[in-house]
Order: structure tokens, then sequence, then C-alpha cells
């Protein structure tokens, strides 16, 4: 069995943990969430605000760009959830791991 040198072993566990998306778990508050476009929420009331952060690199390599989109999204979605709303508008685009949402209660 080859010998792997120690940091090329880290570098190999940094890279697969890098690319996990299973960090944050959907809540059951969160999963009657959607997630929708200012169009789509006209008609609903705006009852709240939510800033989500989560890590964007692992050991000062980044993370993938969908994995923490996806974890911003399921953040968001737990912590609207939470407040009582069913829909979250994102405000603008993710940056450095962090990305904040509008969120609504939408009649239906």
């Amino acid at each position: 069995m080859p010998m792997i040198p120690k940091s090329s072993a880290l570098a190999l566990v940094c890279l697969a943990v890098a690319g996990c998306t299973a960090w944050v778990d959907l809540k059951p508050q969160g999963q009657g969430v959607r997630i929708l476009t200012e169009r789509d929420v006209r008609t609903c009331k705006r009852i709240g605000h939510v800033t989500s952060t989560t890590t964007a690199s692992v050991a000062y390599l980044p993370r993938d760009d969908e994995s923490v989109q996806e974890e911003l999204r399921r953040l968001s979605r737990n912590y609207a959830g939470a407040m009582g709303g069913n829909a979250i508008v994102p405000t603008g685009p993710a940056a450095n791991g962090e990305q904040s949402f509008n969120v609504y209660h939408c009649h239906p």
C-alpha cells in the first residue's frame, strides 16, 4: 500500500470537504417556504428580512459556489418558516458566503 504524505492527505480531505452540500439541513418549518421573485410576491405581505451566512471556504480553499448558495437558501427558508413566512425573495446575489432575503406570507 503506497504511503501518502500528510500534506497530500490533508489537501485531499480539504478538497472533499469544500464540495460538501450537507452542512445545513432544511428543517420542517422551512420545507413550506418557496423561493420566489419580486413579481411573484406582489400580492403577498412582507413580514421581515433575513440575512444568512455560511462558510465560503475551508482551510483557505473556496467552496463550490452552488454548495454555498444551496446552504444560504436552506438557512433562509428555515429562518423564514420560523418567522411565519412561506416565501422568500433574494435582495441581491450571494457574496462571501452571505445573502439577504425578504420574507413574505402569501395566501394560497
